[in-house]
């Protein structure tokens, strides 16, 4: 199928002094049937599971040609905006958050607008990140892209609202389990599993 929905945008990391890269959002698409992962620049990455639940789709592959990172674990969770990530890092490489948030919208029927032989999910990045490290803290990022994505209208103020929404909602909720995503979304009937890569 085509990739022309994967936006060719690098994701900069950005510091309260620098103003922030104006980008529009980043898409993705998780063709289930091809065991492929579509990414924002448009680099099919092969997959090596898929899983689908009543809770969303779970995907995990290799992370090709980067120095600091190796593998990575991902939940789409439709309902709640949320992509769930577990990064592995490469022996050696700096010591980052234990989990990755990203607050996106999914539409998991995607693939049925296409001519795609299979599910085809397409996830839609909404800039906000938060960090979370487990039963000690977690960070909110990238407030300052949203904002000026807002500006720029590449966003209308009622999905930043949403994004917004969602951040406080999880913030509020993975608080109150003690900085544990995994708890927190267990409370809500969600019980996400991983593969037992272990930890460099």
């Amino acid at each position: 199928m085509s990739s022309d929905y994967a936006l060719p945008v690098a994701r900069p990391r950005i510091s309260p002094d620098v103003t922030p890269h104006v980008h529009p959002p980043k898409v993705e698409l998780f063709d289930v049937k091809a065991m492929e992962n579509i990414d924002p620049k448009g680099f099919r990455r092969t997959v090596d599971e898929y899983r689908l639940t009543d809770s969303g789709l779970f995907m995990a592959r290799k992370v090709d040609g980067h120095r600091r990172l190796a593998y990575i674990q991902s939940w789409l969770l439709p309902e709640l905006g949320l992509r769930i990530t577990d990064w592995h890092s490469h022996p050696g490489a700096p010591e980052r958050e234990d989990i990755y948030i990203d607050l996106v919208e999914v539409d998991p029927d995607f693939g049925a607008h296409t001519d795609a032989p299979g599910p085809v999910w397409r996830m839609v990045d909404l800039y906000l990140d938060i960090h979370v490290y487990t039963g000690k803290r977690l960070e909110v990022v990238d407030t300052d892209e949203l904002l000026a994505a807002l500006d720029a209208r590449l966003i209308d103020a009622r999905t930043a609202q949403r994004a917004l929404e969602r951040t406080y909602r999880t913030v509020d909720g993975i608080t109150r389990h003690g900085y544990d995503t995994c708890a927190w979304l267990r409370s809500l009937g969600i019980d996400l599993t991983w593969q037992d890569l272990g930890k460099p």
